[in-house]
């Protein structure tokens, strides 16, 4: 048997955490399906995670998301005897009481000292979920303490603050441990302070990012990337996308693509960022990366800037975006309502996006002069729309637009 669980489960944490870029990902998921089918409560729970999205698990894995399957199998590992089971469905918001009357523990407290007794033997998934416990206050349910349970609220908040404090060193040994996914909490922790409680320590979150690069954690090597290329050390940048993607995170396609499109650390050439947008597109597992790549390699087909120019295929990729909930597009989409490109013409649709537009863009003003003052798909508004067309400054289309309009002797702007 393994150190702290079976050794299915073990094998799997390593594929599924602690060594992605194996990528063995699914041969990890099989390995729970077939412990929790055999009984294993700990790689029930296990299993529920790998079914709660990207925020839980890798996306690069992918797994497939059913939250309401998540569900039945936390509750399934409480009643299979799973301590860390029980933690999971506790930080889940899913360890109701009848749940709770399940599990064949005394008390949270004797599932808590389980999970603590593997932590402390070095489990760093073990560790992570400790540490959730400090940071999300889920130690007051555990201990079944609240304010009531200290004569004055300054001992209220001592009492807070020791317990709170805890996450740090949990978070950073799992960090080190293999859990690429505690840099997250651990990050919040310095930078944003818990309340009033523990204050913020932003010099410590510095160096987060570049260390799990350097540990090897794809996700934390394209993050910091990101913050390579902000910094302008671009050449750095490049090698630190280059390596997420062999480790599987293929977002750092969208990364290479921004620095060729713009000439940074590399010789300017739209053509290729297309490319690496395609393949990010394509390779991308998880839908934000998806976005990310279809908005750029949209924008380039509007422009026709590296690839022919193409509404049909701008307009689809820029709508992709739009639909998962990117805001990246509107002023292209806007744009292709109001004229038919790559869509049948649409001005109320085209009238929501553009008005959406808070930067300065004249063309989208001009637009939007034209819809209000020929009450294009809303009542017609003059007076609006001349006002938008004045924002369009030296726009050529708004200037003729504006000849057809003048102000009355009383103020009231008309047709000519």
């Amino acid at each position: 048997m393994g150190m702290c669980f079976s050794d299915e489960v073990e094998q799997a944490l390593r594929y599924i955490y602690y060594d992605v870029r194996t990528g063995k990902g699914q041969e990890g998921l099989a390995l729970l399906k077939k412990a929790s089918a055999a009984g294993d409560g700990d790689a029930t729970c296990l299993l529920a995670r790998c079914m709660c999205g990207s925020q839980y698990v890798w996306g690069g894995h992918d797994f497939p998301e059913d939250s309401e399957m998540a569900t039945e199998l936390l509750h399934k590992s409480v009643e299979q005897g799973s301590a860390i089971g029980v933690l999971v469905a506790l930080r889940s918001g899913e360890l109701t009481p009848s749940v709770e009357r399940k599990m064949p523990f005394s008390s949270l407290q004797e599932a808590f000292d389980a999970v603590l007794a593997k932590a402390e033997k070095g489990d760093a998934f073990c560790q992570y979920t400790i540490g959730n416990a400090y940071f999300w206050w889920d130690f007051l349910r555990i201990q079944g303490k609240g304010r009531d349970s200290f004569s004055s609220q300054e001992k209220y908040k001592a009492y807070l603050k020791e317990n709170v404090s805890k996450c740090e060193a949990w978070f950073q040994k799992a960090f080190h441990g293999g859990m690429y996914l505690a840099a997250n909490n651990l990050n919040h922790y310095y930078c944003k302070g818990d309340e009033d409680i523990i204050a913020p320590q932003p010099e410590k979150a510095a160096g987060i990012w570049k260390t799990g690069a350097e540990l090897g954690y794809p996700i934390q090597q394209n993050i910091y990337a990101d913050e390579l290329t902000k910094e302008g050390k671009y050449e750095e940048a490049l090698r630190w996308y280059k390596m997420a993607i062999e480790g599987g995170q293929m977002v750092g396609w969208h990364g290479i693509g921004l620095l060729y499109e713009e000439g940074k650390g590399v010789p300017k050439d739209a053509a290729y960022a297309a490319q690496c947008y395609e393949k990010g597109l394509a390779e991308c597992k998880d839908t934000e990366g998806k976005v990310k790549c279809a908005n750029e390699l949209g924008a380039l087909y509007y422009a026709g800037d590296g690839v022919p120019k193409d509404y049909d295929k701008a307009f689809q990729l820029l709508k992709y975006g739009l639909d998962n909930g990117s805001q990246f597009g509107i002023c292209y989409l806007g744009k292709c309502y109001f004229r038919g490109w790559g869509t049948p013409k649409d001005y109320r649709k085209a009238r929501e996006l553009l008005e959406q537009v808070d930067w300065v863009n004249r063309e989208a003003f001009y637009m939007l002069g034209a819809i209000y003052c020929q009450g294009l798909g809303v009542p017609e508004d003059i007076k609006r729309g001349v006002e938008y067309l004045k924002r369009a400054g030296d726009n050529k289309e708004a200037k003729e637009e504006l000849l057809k309009y003048k102000k009355t002797f009383l103020g009231k702007w008309v047709r000519r």
